[in-house]
């Protein structure tokens, strides 16, 4: 079987993919399919003046315009890194979750507060 293509993603996809996956492992806000490796998540972050929370990080809100925009869902599930029901959740699916996206620590910050 020959390998698979790369992904393309444009920058708001990549960003809102790496969000994604960080949301994932945050317990409160996604629950794991154990049979697929899939997981979904139930809750967007707010965000409250020029940042949101994802766990221990802050994202700057500039970042997470992706994760409220049904296009760009769209455009995660068409490439079968996510199925989408916007807006009221979204399941990363196992390839969606392995995807490099290559930017995390480009985002993420730790909080200070």
């Amino acid at each position: 079987m020959p390998p698979e293509k790369s992904v393309k993603l444009n920058k708001l996809q990549n960003r809102t993919l790496a969000l994604l996956q960080e949301l994932a492992q945050q317990s409160d806000l996604a629950s794991t399919n154990d049979d697929t490796g899939d997981i979904t998540i139930f809750g967007m972050p707010h965000a409250h003046g020029d940042h949101m929370h994802i766990g221990r990080f802050t994202v700057s809100s500039r970042f997470a315009s992706g994760l409220g925009n049904a296009n760009v869902w769209s455009a995660l599930e068409r490439r079968g890194l996510a199925r989408a029901d916007f807006p009221s959740s979204i399941t990363i699916t196992a390839k969606g979750l392995a995807h490099e996206t290559g930017i995390r620590s480009e985002m993420l910050e730790e909080a200070d507060h």
